[in-house]
């Protein structure tokens, strides 16, 4: 059986290929890795978010228990005796703090919450790209192989086309440059 001769332009079409895999390894991971990372900012935003709410509903709840006891005293204000009055205006004060303590609390859940959407969306951007890049890098590869058996050129240079592409991607899921 005489041996076959090997082609010179082989040798870097299957150490093209090996970088090409390399490449879409790395980017798949790297993908998974900010997809995971949207998932789980998104879960604790949606928990600040909860939270957020519930310090509404308590604040809201006193606000309802504030003007109550403030109608209450404008229509008994002059039959009460000093020190009733005196509890009640305390009371109403104590109030107005919990209410404005609520509200502060918010703004600062609000803030957190708002910056796991951040961490979120720009997880989701990268992890996109990176999808985009594995797509390109496992065509290319393919062709790659493709170009091998057929021993064609043509269908290798194609594949390092799109390989040049998917790397682009690949790149681009790491720095965002475009």
């Amino acid at each position: 059986m005489a041996d076959e001769k090997k082609e010179p332009w082989l040798n870097y079409l299957a150490l093209s290929t090996v970088i090409l895999a390399v490449c879409a390894t790395l980017a798949t991971f790297r993908g998974g890795s900010y997809s995971t990372r949207s998932v789980l900012s998104q879960s604790q935003a949606a928990n600040q978010w909860a939270y957020y709410q519930s310090k509404s509903l308590k604040g809201y709840l006193y606000e309802i228990q504030k003007e109550a006891i403030e109608t209450d005293l404008q229509q008994k204000e002059g039959s009460l005796a000093p020190e009733v009055l005196r509890d009640i205006r305390a009371r109403l004060d104590s109030y107005t703090k919990r209410i404005a303590r609520y509200d502060a609390e918010k703004e600062e859940i609000s803030k957190d919450a708002k910056q796991f959407e951040q961490i979120r969306d720009d997880a989701q951007r990268h992890s996109q790209i990176f999808g985009i890049a594995v797509i390109f890098l496992q065509i290319a590869i393919l062709l790659s192989s493709i170009a091998a058996l057929l021993r064609k050129k043509l269908l290798w240079f194609l594949g390092m086309a799109l390989g040049a592409v998917g790397v682009v991607y690949f790149a681009n899921g790491f720095f965002l440059f475009f």
